[in-house]
């Protein structure tokens, strides 16, 4: 086995990890069983111990492989959730995601025969810059976050800040420190501010120490970051602030009319750019 010819100034371990990536790609290694040891890919590849381990540590890096103490390195897989993050309502579902995003989330986990499970905490604090602008608020303004830690099967998968004006929340269950019955959108509801509209806004960055804790990705793992600004006609009601590990989750958004479909159709698999090749590309959603 030799490790693909890369450019001139791509060195040996990153091109052994780029192979290393194609194999763990096309199933060649599983989760149950250890992948073989340095000695055993030095011989596979022809190459130095000290190239094996920094390609290993590529992967690591990256959160596709995890070292256990005394057993071996393992493929570190999380599996994927699709989360509809916004689309035109489809049959049989009565609502799309905007009027009822908590409820989504349960549905998903359960259609995927996953487990979700919600830490819940509010807090009074200072409006940061981007958010008071957005709310229409001078920043460090009184705001009411409600923070929803989001867990499926036990493991972190999203942090999900919503953002109140204190004026707002005030006097109403948007000030006690439990979930709502029916989610937020009862209390906005009842409070003539029921949301029609909104703006997204998309970002991949890397954690900060306190993120990484949580989520406990690997060091390389960046975080998705959506942040939702609702309307009712009156105005802005609330930010939302959701961070996804980027390895965890993949946000659907549906276009158009989709009136003719009764399901969002399957995402296509990720394309790992480290397989692309010069005149290739991901496959169109069009495609026949």
């Amino acid at each position: 086995m030799t490790i693909p010819r890369g450019t001139a100034q791509s060195p040996k371990y990153q091109r052994l990890a780029a192979d290393l990536r194609r194999r763990i790609a096309e199933g060649e290694f599983t989760t149950d069983a250890a992948l073989p040891v340095e000695s055993e890919l030095e011989r596979q590849y022809g190459v130095a111990r000290n190239t094996v381990r920094l390609a290993v540590d590529v992967l690591v890096n990256e959160g596709r492989l995890v070292r256990l103490q005394g057993k071996g390195t393992y493929l570190r897989e999380h599996p994927v959730l699709d989360h509809r993050a916004y689309g035109p309502t489809l049959a049989p579902a009565p609502r799309d995601c905007l009027a009822a995003p908590s409820g989504v989330y349960l549905g998903e986990a359960a259609d995927a025969g996953r487990e979700l499970g919600t830490d819940f905490e509010m807090t009074i604090v200072r409006a940061r810059v981007d958010i008071a602008e957005r709310l229409g608020l001078r920043p460090g303004e009184a705001i009411v976050v409600r923070r929803q830690l989001r867990l499926l099967d036990r493991e972190p998968y999203s942090i999900e800040e919503s953002h109140y004006r204190a004026g707002l929340a005030a006097g109403t269950p948007l000030m006690e420190p439990d979930p709502v019955d029916g989610g937020d959108e009862t209390v906005l509801a009842a409070l003539g501010r029921t949301e029609i509209g909104a703006v997204d806004h998309l970002v991949a960055r890397m954690p900060g120490p306190e993120e990484a804790q949580w989520f406990q990705g690997g060091p390389g793992v960046p975080l998705v970051v959506q942040t939702r600004v609702t309307y009712d006609r009156r105005g802005p009601v609330r930010v939302i602030e959701t961070r996804y590990s980027a390895d965890r989750c993949r946000l659907v958004y549906g276009v158009g009319d989709l009136g003719a479909r009764t399901t969002l159709p399957a995402p296509a698999a990720p394309v790992d750019p480290g397989r692309m090749t010069a005149g290739t590309e991901p496959a169109r959603a069009d495609a026949p």
